[in-house]
C-alpha cells in the first residue's frame, strides 16, 4: 500500500509540513506495512507562497515591509525560475522569474495582537511594497495567496504601494483604507510602478465569497478581523464607494462589462466570485490590474502537478483545523477528495473540529473523518496539542488499516 499525507496547514497551531510530519510519524509507528510519501498542501492561504517556492525550486528573498498597522517588519517572498511552473496558469513566454507572495506576511492577521484589529484603519500597503520588491528584481508574473489578512481595504493598501493615489472631490489624497474609501471620488493611476502594467497577476482565493453583501467580505470576515455591527456597516460602505469609483474609470474587467453604466459595472464587480478574498484585494486587483482570479487549491494542486503523485496513492490522508460545510466550498482537502474519488482512492480526513450532526455531503467525497481530539479541553489547550493528536490519530488509523492487511 502507498500511502499519500497530503494535510492542508492546521490553523493557528501547525503549518502543513508539520502536519504532514506528525502524520507520518504516527503511521509510521503503526503496525501497517506501507511506504508513506508527504505532499503538504496550501489553497490561497497563510504559507501558499513558501510551499510553492519550495515545490517550484525558488529561493527565500527577504525585504523590509509595513505590516497592517504600519510599523516596519522583516518580510519575505519567493522568486521561482521562469520554467519552473506547468504552463496552464502561466506563460512561458513571459520574461522574467515568478515571484510567489503569501499575503499574510505583511499583512496578515496573525501580525496584529487581539487589542490591535481594527479593520477600518489597517492597510494592504505592506503587500505592495512585497509586489513592488519582487518586480524590480525583474518578476513579471505574479502568485498572490491571499488567506490571512487582517485588512477589508479592497486593495486599495496595495494600489497605493505601486504608485496609485485615492483621491477625494477635492483632489485631496486619502489614506489607503477603508475611512479613507468612504470620502473617495477618483482614483489617480498616472504614477502607477511601471512594471506593474506588463505584469500577469494570478491570485490564489481561499474563499469564493463575493465582495459585496450578506456572504460578502465585510458581513461574513469582518468580524473575525475585529469588526463590531457598526463597523461592518461602514465597512460595506467604503467598499460599495470603491466599486463605484473603479466601475466609473471604466476598468473593471469582467468579461461584457465595457460599455455597462457605471452602476451596474459596480454591481457586477461587487458580485465577483471569489471577490471577496482577502478583505477584497481579490475585486480590486482583479479591476484595476487585471488580475486571474483562481480557486486557491485546485490553483495550487496544478501548479505544483499534485495528480502526478495522486497517481501512485493506493489511499490519501488529508485534513485542516476543521472539516465541514464550508471545506466544501473550495478548501485544500475537499479539492484533494474531489480529484481522488474520480481516481477511486480513498481519502480519510483528520480535523480539530468536525460536525458533530451528519453531514452527507461530507461523505460523498471523504471515506472516512477522525476528529483528532480525544478528551474535553479548552480551544487553547486543543491547538498545543495538535502536533501530538495528530500522530495519536494516525498511529490508531494505521493499526487499524493493518487489520485488513
Amino acid at each position: 500500500m502507498r500511502v499519500l499525507i497530503a494535510p492542508n496547514a492546521f490553523k493557528d497551531s501547525l503549518d502543513a509540513r508539520a502536519a504532514a510530519d506528525a502524520i507520518r510519524e504516527g503511521l509510521e509507528r503503526s503496525r501497517l506495512a506501507a511506504g508513506y510519501f508527504s505532499f503538504p498542501i496550501a489553497d490561497g492561504g497563510d504559507g501558499t507562497g513558501s510551499l510553492l517556492t519550495e515545490r517550484l525550486g525558488g529561493t527565500r528573498v527577504e525585504v523590509p515591509a509595513q505590516d497592517p498597522l504600519g510599523r516596519t517588519i522583516g518580510a519575505a517572498y519567493g522568486i521561482a525560475p521562469r520554467f519552473g511552473a506547468p504552463t496552464a496558469l502561466l506563460h512561458q513566454a513571459a520574461p522574467g522569474p515568478i515571484a510567489l507572495i503569501d499575503m499574510a506576511t505583511a499583512s496578515g492577521l496573525s501580525l496584529l495582537q487581539p487589542g490591535e484589529r481594527d479593520p477600518l484603519h489597517v492597510t494592504s500597503q505592506g503587500t505592495g511594497q512585497l509586489l513592488r520588491s519582487a518586480l524590480s528584481a525583474g518578476a513579471r508574473q505574479v502568485l498572490l495567496g491571499v488567506g490571512g489578512s487582517a485588512t477589508v481595504d479592497g486593495g486599495a493598501g496595495i494600489l497605493h504601494a505601486l504608485g496609485a493615489r485615492l483621491l477625494d472631490a477635492a483632489g485631496h489624497e486619502l489614506s489607503p483604507n477603508p475611512l479613507g474609501l468612504l470620502q473617495l471620488d477618483r482614483i489617480d493611476l498616472t504614477g502607477l510602478y511601471p512594471p506593474v502594467r506588463d505584469t500577469r497577476m494570478l491570485i490564489l482565493c481561499d474563499v469564493d465569497n463575493p465582495l459585496l453583501g450578506p456572504s460578502g467580505t465585510a458581513a461574513v470576515f469582518g468580524p473575525q478581523k475585529g469588526a463590531d455591527a457598526g463597523t461592518v456597516a461602514l465597512l460595506e460602505k467604503a467598499l460599495t464607494r470603491w466599486c463605484e469609483v473603479i466601475s466609473r474609470m471604466g476598468v473593471d474587467r469582467r468579461p461584457g462589462a465595457a460599455g455597462a453604466g457605471a452602476d451596474t459595472a459596480a454591481l457586477s464587480l461587487g458580485a465577483l466570485p471569489h471577490g471577496g478574498a482577502a478583505g477584497g484585494v481579490a475585486a480590486g486587483l482583479f479591476a484595476v490590474l487585471g488580475a486571474t482570479l483562481v480557486n486557491g487549491a485546485d490553483g495550487f494542486l496544478d501548479l505544483t502537478r499534485f495528480d502526478d503523485a495522486l497517481e501512485r496513492a493506493d489511499l490519501v490522508l488529508t485534513g485542516e483545523g476543521s472539516l465541514d460545510a464550508q471545506t466544501l466550498r473550495g478548501k485544500g482537502p475537499y479539492a484533494i477528495a474531489r480529484r481522488a474519488l474520480t481516481r477511486d482512492i480513498p481519502v480519510i480526513g483528520l480535523a480539530g473540529s468536525i460536525p458533530t450532526a451528519d453531514e452527507p455531503r461530507l461523505r460523498d467525497f471523504f471515506d472516512a473523518l477522525f476528529n483528532i481530539n480525544h478528551a474535553p479541553s479548552s480551544l487553547d489547550q486543543a491547538l498545543r496539542d495538535t502536533r501530538a493528536n495528530l500522530t495519536r490519530t494516525a498511529l490508531a488509523i494505521g493499526d487499524l488499516l493493518a487489520l485488513r492487511s
